[in-house]
């Protein structure tokens, strides 16, 4: 079911937003949500979409190896955030600051999900994949969370 409810997703939304949970599974291979998220990777590969995140994903990303001190993870993980052309890193802006702020007073979202939210927004995405269903509130983009289709 979640596969093919993915590439439906996918079909629907040319262009998505990823959240850093997304990236988190796939790098750190996790056994329940790899699959998916290989498939989107997969899509970006092939240029069967594009994706944007916001740079805060880069920090969520680095903070276990930062924390390890595994240099060579941070390298490792650096090497992998460059390989998907199709991949958009947005750090932000005036303009999705002033939406995030928005959002998180309308919304009562915290600042990082407000900012990918903003983000993704800001870009024109029509998707949003994540596995955090407090993104299901809002209307402007749809929102895919992982659970739902597991």
């Amino acid at each position: 079911m979640g596969l093919e409810a993915i590439r439906k997703f996918l079909k629907r939304n040319s262009r998505i937003a990823l959240d850093s949970n997304i990236f988190i599974y796939q790098f750190e291979e996790n056994i329940r949500y790899q699959p998916l998220t290989h498939l989107v990777f997969e899509a970006l590969e092939h240029g069967e979409i594009s994706a944007v995140t916001s740079t805060i994903t880069v920090t969520e990303l680095l903070v276990p190896a930062y924390r390890a001190q595994d240099g060579a993870r941070v390298d490792e993980l650096y090497g992998l955030l460059a390989t998907h052309p199709l991949l958009e890193w947005i750090a932000p802006d005036l303009e999705i600051a002033d939406l995030a702020a928005e959002l998180r007073t309308g919304y009562n979202l915290r600042t990082p999900d407000a900012l990918q939210a903003a983000t993704a927004i800001q870009s024109k995405a029509t998707g949003f994949l994540t596995n955090d269903l407090q993104f299901e509130r809002l209307g402007h983009f749809e929102t895919l969370v992982l659970d739902r289709i597991l």
